[in-house]
């Protein structure tokens, strides 16, 4: 791999993303999310799109990603293009609002949320 290659990647290598993010854009899909969440734990990661932290925060999280849907399924939303989503977040979760956001439900309540640069992997593992 040459020294390019190194730092920018190479574009010809075979990319698998360990992370496959369920996006979320509706009311209806948040309350089907919190109902999921009596089946399986659900992560929900609000994401502002204009914010350098918050890309940083999404890309550690894709980096670390090492759970299963299992373990956790993971949820995705643009919070500048869904904003209303992101305010009933708040709202029905009652977790404060930031961005970026990691958040955590459990039997269709939030038993975890941390936001900019305490998000990762193992922060949510230690809450599962």
């Amino acid at each position: 791999m040459s020294f390019f290659n190194k730092i920018f990647g190479d574009s010809s290598e075979e990319k698998t993303d360990k992370l496959a993010w369920k996006v979320l854009q509706t009311q209806e899909e948040l309350d089907a999310i919190i109902a999921r969440s009596t089946e399986v734990p659900c992560a929900i990661f609000k994401h502002s799109t204009r914010c350098s932290i918050s890309s940083m925060a999404k890309g550690r999280l894709e980096r670390q990603w090492d759970l299963t849907d299992e373990q956790v399924e993971v949820y995705y939303l643009d919070l500048i293009a869904f904003r209303p989503v992101s305010n009933r977040i708040a709202e029905v979760l009652e977790v404060e609002h930031q961005s970026p956001q990691l958040i955590l439900l459990k039997e269709g309540k939030a038993v975890f949320d941390t936001s900019h640069n305490a998000i990762s992997v193992d922060a949510l593992k230690a809450n599962l």
